[in-house]
């Protein structure tokens, strides 16, 4: 569980965590340790509550932590042998082409 109150924090940032926090069970992280990341990467962005009181009030908003997802994945991908990796571009061009033909017969 996330520590400390949170009526410092925007709606937004509530909102931001909440989204984040998602995106975490997703990926099957465990749902108190996808709430502690969340709330360390709304903080990590805004420095905190912006709310008058708050410790991120004035502080400028870095989206740094919020594109370095994209970035990760992408360092995954690239570990991967080339051989795997052209397997799955083989099997999504299958898949973006199958779907093609049944959108066209279903619109």
């Amino acid at each position: 569980m996330a520590r400390g109150s949170k009526r410092k924090y925007t709606n937004k940032q509530k909102r931001q965590a909440r989204h984040i926090e998602d995106g975490y069970e997703e990926r099957g992280v465990p749902e108190d340790e996808a709430e502690r990341r969340a709330w360390a990467t709304v903080n990590k962005i805004s420095g905190g509550g912006k709310q008058p009181g708050g410790s991120g009030r004035g502080k400028p908003v870095n989206l740094e932590p919020a594109r370095k997802g994209g970035r990760k994945g992408g360092q995954a991908a690239a570990r991967r042998p080339a051989g795997a990796r052209a397997a799955s571009a083989r099997k999504a061009a299958r898949t973006r082409a199958r779907n093609r033909t049944r959108s066209k017969s279903h619109g």
